[in-house]
């Protein structure tokens, strides 16, 4: 009966296939019969937590980043949380982030890369970023150094790897954590090999605009045992147990423990060791990112061959344009297409960006522009944070920068579409 319910669900897609957009979005997820047949099953199951289908999910994860652990969550924010939340766990001795120390991260990004850092008390050091990859500025680094300087957090931009090898090296002559925010860039490379397995620990989003979806979802993943514990314990509410969801016993001494101030014999199941969250994804959102896991490599294909196929249409504008650049030595798996305008006084990006979406062509602001001016950091004077430098070029990506999609439902003629509203906007400019 399960498969031929499923049969059913492939066979409503063939009568009633998805309507992929008329328009050009800027992002969105793409899917077939294969998502919604293991998401009906995982239904079916009745378990709907964590439980089968959140294994295979982190298993498939595993092989194809090479990485030892991987800890699936309820979205690329809550796996930031996590990550910097793992570094100020007491497990950590000397190496444990504490209140006051500080961060060197960027402004230009988003929210969620620097908000961990703020929720632990600890002072983020925004230093500026290069203007035509987005990426981290490591000439700024050294700058922001001081004492209290404990790691680096920073994202990879549009899924473009900002300069690994030179963070890496600096992170490690200080003695610093390096957490890399991969939540734009699964699947991109740098020197042939993936982002987010250079640094201590790294994140990924699955919310529908990312390479692969679950709908709403994420996941932390690190070849540190310890970070892996503390990382899960974090996320099943700070329990000390380390028993799957569902399970009881695994240590074979629930009712032996004599932990904190509890006395002895408390149940490890309710014996919590971190301060911690419900966080956990679902079978169900799993269910769907099993499959898409089966298609990442094709989506990275088609993202690459969409950026390539874009960039020789826009070379036409580059008279208005600073069009994207990959940093040197990697091989991107572009969340987007970034366009920088040159001239603000002969382009106004608002005006711009209005005729796009009245023909179609939507379009997408480089996240926070400059966080430091959202209004949740102007209207707090209580927010603690530290500047290197002006951020000049962080602010005039905030004023001239935008990005168009370029993910896999987008195809040669909606880029020549886009391209088009461009080439229409443009004429007598």
């Amino acid at each position: 009966m399960k498969e031929e319910i499923k049969k059913f669900v492939a066979d409503y897609l063939k009568k009633y296939p998805i309507k992929m957009p008329s328009i050009s979005p800027a992002a969105g997820k793409v899917y077939d019969h294969h998502e919604l047949e293991n998401l009906v099953e995982a239904a079916m199951e009745g378990w709907w937590t964590d439980g089968r289908w959140v294994l295979e999910f982190e298993e498939k994860i595993k092989k194809y980043l090479g990485v030892k652990y991987v800890v699936s969550c309820n979205s690329g924010s809550s796996a930031n949380l996590l990550a910097f939340s793992a570094l100020c766990s007491r497990r950590l001795g000397k190496k444990q982030i504490k209140e006051g120390d500080e961060v060197i991260t960027v402004a230009a990004g988003f929210p969620t890369t620097v908000n961990p850092i703020i929720t632990n008390r600890c002072i983020p050091v925004f230093v500026d970023v290069d203007l035509m990859t987005k990426e981290i500025d490591v000439k700024e680094m050294q700058k922001a150094l001081s004492k209290k300087t404990k790691a680096v957090m920073v994202a990879h931009t549009l899924g473009n790897p900002f300069e690994l090898d030179a963070v890496k090296k600096f992170c490690d002559k200080h003695d610093l954590w390096l957490v890399e925010d991969n939540c734009d860039a699964l699947g991109s490379k740098y020197k042939g090999k993936f982002t987010g397995t250079f640094g201590h620990i790294a994140t990924v989003s699955c919310y529908p605009a990312h390479q692969i979806t679950t709908a709403e979802g994420g996941f932390i993943f690190t070849d540190n045992l310890v970070l892996d514990t503390i990382l899960r314990s974090i996320r099943d509410w700070g329990r000390h147990c380390w028993c799957p969801t569902g399970k009881d016993n695994t240590c074979e001494k629930r009712f032996c423990w004599k932990l904190g101030k509890l006395p002895k014999g408390y149940d490890h199941k309710f014996t919590y060791g971190e301060l911690g969250y419900n966080l956990k994804m679902t079978d169900l959102t799993a269910a769907i990112g099993v499959a898409q896991m089966d298609k990442l490599d094709k989506f990275t294909k088609i993202r690459k061959k969409n950026f390539s196929y874009m960039y020789e249409k826009m070379k036409a504008f580059e008279e208005y344009f600073y069009l994207p650049q990959a940093t040197k030595d990697s091989n991107p798996s572009w969340f987007g297409f970034t366009l920088t305008i040159k001239d603000p006084e002969r382009l106004d990006r608002a005006d711009l960006l209005d005729y796009m979406n009245q023909n179609g062509t939507s379009s997408r602001l480089v996240f926070a522009g400059n966080l430091i001016k959202q209004p949740y950091f102007v209207n707090n004077p209580d927010l603690k944070y530290r500047i290197v430098g002006d951020l000049k070029n962080t602010d005039y990506i905030m004023e001239n920068s935008f990005w168009i999609g370029i993910y896999p439902a987008i195809d040669k003629e909606k880029i020549d579409r886009t391209v088009s509203v461009f080439a229409k906007y443009l004429q007598g400019k």
